[in-house]
């Protein structure tokens, strides 16, 4: 988020017990971390549930929050549920197979250009490695940068770098023609 000053003072706030301020945390980061879980799992109850389970962590590990980037430390903790999330699943890729034919049963056959794009948008990303789909999203719905998403990994900001432009270069030529095959194959 832009203002700062602002989260500040309402982390300060939530660690004095301020139901109010956790409330307006709340507010101000549900519809990014929605939409971030949205696109990982394709599914609108795994995402409720997700961003549930992250507020109940954001209580319980608000007081261990120690400066810094607040959205890094928001979304690595939504990152770290999501993965415990996949654990629990037979594989990976099937559970994103899964929850892509969940949103197809969801919205049906009557449907405008942005849901057409949406659902090209949602198969393309299941047909990305779950690793490089989670960056593209923590990039673009958790905005966070790519130093953020290399401290994150772990690993060099240039590795993050190539990670998400070969992402996003698999997802654009799978979005452009959907029907030539899967980009996985070009790892």
């Amino acid at each position: 988020m832009s203002d700062q000053p602002e989260i500040a003072e309402l982390l300060l706030k939530c660690r004095q017990g301020n139901s109010a301020a956790l409330g307006r945390l709340v507010d101000l980061y549900s519809a990014r971390c929605y939409g971030y879980f949205y696109r990982l799992t394709g599914s609108r109850d795994s995402s409720e549930e997700l961003l549930s389970e992250l507020y109940i962590r954001l209580v319980e590990k608000i007081s261990s929050f120690e400066g810094g980037s607040f959205e890094k430390w928001l979304f690595t903790i939504a990152s770290n549920l999501f993965r415990d999330r996949l654990r629990k699943q037979y594989r990976q890729k099937r559970l994103l197979e899964e929850k892509a034919r969940l949103l197809e049963l969801e919205d049906g056959p009557e449907r405008g250009a942005d849901g057409e794009i949406s659902d090209r948008l949602q198969q393309g990303l299941k047909n990305l490695d779950p690793q490089t789909a989670e960056l593209i999203m923590l990039r673009f719905y958790g905005d966070l940068s790519f130093k953020e998403l290399a401290e994150m990994r772990s690993e060099p900001i240039g590795t993050t770098l190539s990670k998400v432009h070969r992402g996003l270069k698999k997802l654009k030529e799978w979005m452009e023609n959907p029907n030539e095959g899967n980009p996985k194959t070009t790892k």
